[in-house]
């Protein structure tokens, strides 16, 4: 554009474009800046202390298949010993800092980064290595689980008893006085469906010490016991030191960490859950992990109200109107009664989907959920007033429609084909490669298979390849699928093994010093982008006991760091190769060290 006269202005262009040009290149260079801030910020897993190996910038993945991972030197102090029992995500110490109606604070609430403990959890003093299992069922050392409250408070009703130097697990509950036998002798009676293979996997919700679940291994059934960190000090390490499967967690205002149609029967012994409050909220989160045709079993308030009311604390009409309520509630979510006898009550959840289909009325309560609501989604997800159905396409998804149980396990289960690449073919090859790892696992680490290693978990499976390969060996593996990785935790349910959701960047739901074997199979090739692993392998030192195993099968890039940090958590490790060969995977085997807090005051 030109104002004035060329002789005035001999060069107007070229002023014109040399501002806009140089305006140019400096956001190009800001930019620039910008995306390798960013670029060297997602490769920075411990905060500047990591050094990368990298040749050219242009390097193609065939020249980078080979580098490695390599970090400076790192150590982490000692946590005192009131931290012997640290359960980061459900914490006593942080609980007021939530509220106390229908118990949220008891739900999971991480701390956030900057308030992390970067120590290692000490065992309590005079801690010794787990009583193996079998005997681990009837006994434990008291100085593992140091809690008197529990042992005062519950010795009357043969909970547990402290003997000498250890906790005597005598199997008595609040409703079974005569012992947990003969009440799952009763249930049988009521259900014949527990002795032939029908029911397979079970949930206990407010478990005590688990005697129920431990009761039911001998019976072929796999139960995991919930309870949550509460005023029955530890009720979820007792189960876990005697052998048993169980998971801190609690009915609240969050699902439980289960995909819809998990457990085959769900069970409440004077769990004191309120399952009429709230709309029958709790209720309706049990129907929605309670598979199609199973069962819930209640002993407790309101059942047998005629003849216990009087040591209920209650009176007979405030019993009555509940049992009527719940009855009421049951009968509105296609739940039929099932059998009844003495303190206990069945009912069965109907595998009939025209019993749903009336529920989409909008004047209906509770109505049948919208297809808006995921069924699976339960990963911090709010519990919603509403029925899960079951899903008219899935015909092999209800109790009565499964293979009975030991067949169910290898058979292809039906929601396989709702994950990306899952087939018959895929599910085959998965257990053959499964097979060939826990063949080379067992040559690894001999005491695999034995009385040595009884918890086990699998902290990032697929399908359940492990827990199928050592199905026979006497342990149970808890598998893990992660929050943010495919949904294949309906499979692991449908094949009879149990399991949860987790997202490894923060705290597991246990308590501290609860797993003989940590199970890895490339979780850092797959999370490092998210979690650090500082934080990964200190959270793994909580959870596993001391003289535990660690079996971390990774890419050479990163198991030079991990063999790092595993030395700084006190770990002997040492690098084997896969049951393939070859430089791009290794495994290491590590064990942790049985220590002693040297300073009481050593955490931060």
């Amino acid at each position: 554009m030109r104002q004035k006269d060329e002789k005035n202005l001999p060069q107007p262009d070229k002023g014109f474009k040399i501002v806009p040009a140089a305006l140019l290149v400096f956001a190009l260079c800001g930019l620039s800046f910008y995306l390798g801030g960013i670029f060297n910020s997602e490769k920075k897993l411990f905060e500047g202390k990591i050094v990368q190996e990298l040749s050219k910038p242009d390097s193609s993945p065939k020249e980078s298949a080979l580098q490695t991972l390599q970090i400076k030197s790192i150590s982490f102090p000692e946590c005192s010993l009131d931290y012997q029992d640290y359960t980061p995500c459900t914490d006593p110490r942080r609980w007021k800092k939530y509220g106390f109606r229908r118990l949220t604070y008891l739900e999971r609430h991480c701390p956030p980064r900057f308030l992390r403990k970067e120590c290692l959890v000490p065992p309590p003093n005079g801690y010794k290595p787990p009583i193996r299992w079998p005997k681990s069922r009837k006994e434990c050392w008291y100085r593992n689980v140091p809690y008197d409250w529990i042992s005062k408070q519950k010795s009357s009703q043969n909970w547990l008893k402290k003997k000498g130097s250890k906790f005597l697990f005598p199997g008595g509950g609040t409703m079974f006085p005569k012992g947990v036998g003969a009440y799952v002798n009763m249930m049988q009676d009521l259900i014949p469906e527990m002795i032939d293979g029908t029911i397979r996997t079970a949930i206990d919700t407010g478990c005590g010490v688990a005697s129920w679940g431990g009761d039911l291994l001998d019976r072929g059934i796999l139960s995991i016991s919930l309870a949550p960190r509460d005023n029955h000090e530890a009720q979820v390490q007792f189960a876990l030191e005697r052998g048993i499967p169980a998971i801190l967690g609690v009915i609240s205002t969050q699902r439980l960490p289960f995909p819809s149609s998990s457990f085959d029967m769900a069970h409440c012994s004077r769990c004191l859950i309120p399952w009429i409050e709230f709309g029958g909220v709790y209720l309706l989160e049990v129907n929605r992990i309670l598979r199609p045709g199973g069962f819930w079993v209640l002993s407790g308030p309101p059942v047998n109200y005629e003849h216990r009311y009087r040591g209920w604390n209650t009176t007979e009409e405030e019993q009555r109107t509940l049992s009527e309520k719940l009855q009421d509630l049951l009968t509105s979510m296609c739940f039929t009664v099932y059998a009844r006898q003495d303190d206990i009550a069945v009912w069965q959840k109907s595998s009939d989907y025209s019993c749903y289909e009336k529920l989409a009325s909008p004047d209906l309560y509770p109505a049948k959920c919208d297809d808006s609501i995921e069924p699976d989604l339960a990963w911090y997800t709010p519990l919603r007033p509403c029925v899960v159905a079951p899903r008219p396409k899935l015909k092999r998804t209800s109790l009565d429609s499964l293979q009975k149980w030991p067949e169910r396990l290898k058979i292809k289960p039906e929601r396989i084909s709702d994950t990306p690449g899952g087939n018959g073919n895929a599910f085959n090859r998965d257990g053959r490669k499964w097979k060939l790892r826990a063949k080379h696992y067992k040559k690894l680490l001999p005491i695999l298979g034995t009385d040595q290693i009884r918890n086990v978990m699998d902290m990032n499976t697929v399908y359940g390849g492990l827990a199928a390969a050592l199905i026979n060996d006497p342990l149970w593996i808890m598998n893990v699928v992660s929050s943010y990785a495919v949904n294949t935790l309906p499979v692991i349910f449908d094949r009879g093994l149990i399991g949860t959701y987790h997202d490894w960047c923060e705290a597991f739901s246990t308590y501290p010093r609860t797993y003989d074997l940590l199970h890895v199979d490339s979780l850092f090739t797959a999370e490092s982008h998210r979690c650090e692993m500082k934080y990964v392998l200190l959270e793994m030192d909580r959870i596993l006991r001391p003289e535990g195993h660690a079996l971390i099968r990774e890419s050479i890039y990163f198991i030079d760091a991990i063999e790092a940090v595993a030395k700084a958590v006190r770990w002997n490790c040492r690098k084997e190769d896969t049951e393939e060969g070859g430089e791009k995977e290794k495994i290491l085997v590590c064990q942790k060290t049985l220590w002693y807090s040297s300073n009481n005051n050593s955490t931060r």
